[in-house]
């Protein structure tokens, strides 16, 4: 299930830095704007905790954690959505991803040069928007174009649309984003072939010195402060901080140098988690003596649609899945024991799987 998050933010943010902790892809690192041109992908494992404790149970012969993509994209400037700077590069692999991580920096640092002369991350996430905003109107203005001879003819289907379309030029106009609007299942359908690139959900990254990496500073009060009406997650980072943990050889060391910290964890394996969550996305887990797997779905799917992750051919032959709760696992130790005690479900094609379960399918093709 190849869902990408998209890290996207002005020039020198710290967008290349952060992506070469989370990948082992070596992006270009530079004091300089547009040292990314192409977008860089990065495979990622995500961290669960729930993975390894089923190892020290199973002792399986190997374990595979489940992934995500990142893309670093090339950093945005004013004017983008007309095609400044490399604008319409931007926009175009920004509308190829899943979600957005926006990287916004929130420290003073003289050698680190700004783009716009003085660190301010509100007005940095307003030239983001606005220029994203610009390009979505383009969209659904072009669409709606497309439909104006049958909304005049009365035509109803068409009629109903052109209001959908109006009712998101409007929130657009007025400096909202898509994600703003709240739509019916039949309104999604419409909207999706169109790719807006604002109705995509979004991750506010704050960048900020060590210093700071704990509790924040006045950079990010204000960001929270400007984004409190979205419903997004904002996550404090220090990308330079999380440069220096990668280079670590040992866990042992990275440990150590969080503790000198007083951090818990590495930043990064935070956002990787918030990036699977705002993708929308569950884990459920296959455990035997060959091999424990983390299986990414997406939240919503039934059991069939799960096998299908694994193979085509356990969704078109399912019978029926065999569904242990990761905490009945933990809390009995073995399947063998689950079994024993009577908790282990016996579960049909309408079964909507749920984020940890441990299943084990039956199918027949």
């Amino acid at each position: 299930m190849a869902l990408k998050c998209g890290i996207v933010g002005l020039p020198n943010v710290g967008k290349s830095t952060l992506f070469n902790c989370l990948s082992n892809a070596k992006a270009q690192s530079a004091n300089f704007p547009f040292c990314t041109i192409e977008p860089n992908v990065g495979v990622i494992t995500v961290p669960d905790e729930r993975l390894e404790k089923l190892e020290s149970l199973v002792k399986p012969e190997r374990v595979l954690p489940t992934t995500i993509e990142i893309v670093d994209i090339a950093g945005l400037v004013k004017g983008a959505s007309k095609g400044e700077g490399l604008g319409n590069k931007f926009l175009a692999n920004i509308r190829e991803t899943d979600a957005i991580i926006h990287v916004l920096r929130c420290f003073d640092d003289d050698n680190v040069v700004h783009v716009d002369g003085s660190v301010n991350p509100v007005r940095d996430k307003e030239i983001i928007d606005i220029e994203l905003q610009l390009k979505d109107f383009e969209t659904v203005e072009k669409k709606y174009d497309t439909i104006k001879r049958k909304v005049q003819t009365g035509d109803k289907s068409a009629v109903k649309e052109g209001e959908l379309y109006q009712r998101i030029l409007k929130t657009l106009e007025q400096g909202k984003s898509v994600r703003a609007v709240e739509f019916t299942e039949e309104e999604k359908e419409f909207i999706r072939p169109l790719c807006l690139i604002t109705a995509k959900p979004v991750l506010y990254l704050c960048n900020v010195d060590e210093g700071s990496v704990k509790t924040g500073n006045k950079h990010v009060e204000a960001v929270k402060d400007s984004v409190k009406d979205e419903k997004a997650e904002v996550l404090i980072i220090g990308a330079q901080i999380e440069a220096d943990i990668a280079e670590l050889e040992t866990y042992e060391e990275r440990q150590e140098f969080l503790q000198d910290l007083g951090l818990d964890e590495a930043g990064v394996n935070k956002l990787i988690r918030s990036a699977y969550k705002l993708l929308n996305l569950y884990t459920y887990f296959t455990a035997g003596v060959k091999e424990v797997r983390a299986w990414t779905i997406k939240k919503g799917m039934t059991a069939p649609q799960a096998a299908g992750v694994i193979h085509t051919d356990f969704e078109k032959g399912f019978i029926r899945a065999e569904v242990i709760k990761y905490e009945d696992f933990i809390k009995y130790g073995s399947e063998a024991m689950v079994k024993e005690a009577g908790k282990m479900g016996v579960e049909g094609k309408e079964y909507v799987v749920n984020d940890g379960d441990v299943m084990h399918f039956r199918f027949n093709v």
